[in-house]
């Protein structure tokens, strides 16, 4: 049977970080990314308000500094080598994160079969921030059965990996969970829970041992 995993990005494939905070620090705004995801984890912003702060805070972004923010992120080991067995068994996987687009793309050449993220310009900024384009935690579920739907699917074939009150709506709704150094929004939802830094031991309690 063909299964689809769903992987996090923030604080489940990047440890201890996000993506957003891993791009302040090569702008020296890393304070101010910090609050925002204190703010948006303690429910005192919503994922909207941050995608347009973000934005604003992001006038100076380059391709360079992208690119040094991806390369230089605290990466859990063994993505590559959990994505490629995946494909090898035939199977899907995913991440679906509700940080910006032009990072977790970078995730496909790692073997992901598809990606999805908030919506921003292409990067520098020379366009404004369609805020149609910003996820939210419901989007998530939206996204894993559009997946299902292209790969002929249901959400009883879906294994999601997360950590966070972004991944709760996901997590209600599949059979199978792996909680990645989670918080309490996903801990008691879970069916696994995992804390370390390699993917390939969360994997393995999903029974997918490499």
């Amino acid at each position: 049977m063909t299964r689809l995993h769903i992987f996090d990005l923030d604080g489940t494939l990047l440890h201890g970080s996000s993506a957003s905070v891993e791009l302040a620090k090569g702008l020296g705004l890393e304070p101010e990314f910090r609050e925002l995801d204190a703010a948006i984890a303690s429910g005192r912003i919503d994922t909207y308000e941050f995608g347009r702060r973000a934005f604003d805070l992001w006038t100076d972004l380059t391709r360079d500094v992208l690119a040094a923010a991806f390369d230089g992120a605290p990466w859990l080991a063994g993505i590559r080598e959990v994505f490629a067995d995946i494909a090898a068994r035939g199977e899907r996987c995913a991440v679906v994160t509700l940080s910006p687009d032009f990072f977790v793309e970078r995730l496909l050449d790692w073997g992901a079969h598809a990606v999805h993220g908030s919506r921003f310009p292409d990067v520098p900024f020379r366009e404004p921030l369609d805020m149609s384009g910003i996820l939210g935690p419901a989007d998530k579920v939206r996204i894993a059965d559009l997946l299902c739907a292209e790969y002929g699917l249901t959400r009883d074939d879906i294994t999601a990996y997360g950590d966070s009150f972004s991944d709760a709506d996901l997590f209600g709704v599949v059979p199978r969970s792996v909680a990645v150094n989670a918080d309490h929004h996903v801990a008691e939802l879970a069916t696994h829970a995992y804390t370390g830094r390699d993917l390939r031991e969360a994997y393995a309690l999903a029974g997918r041992a490499l």
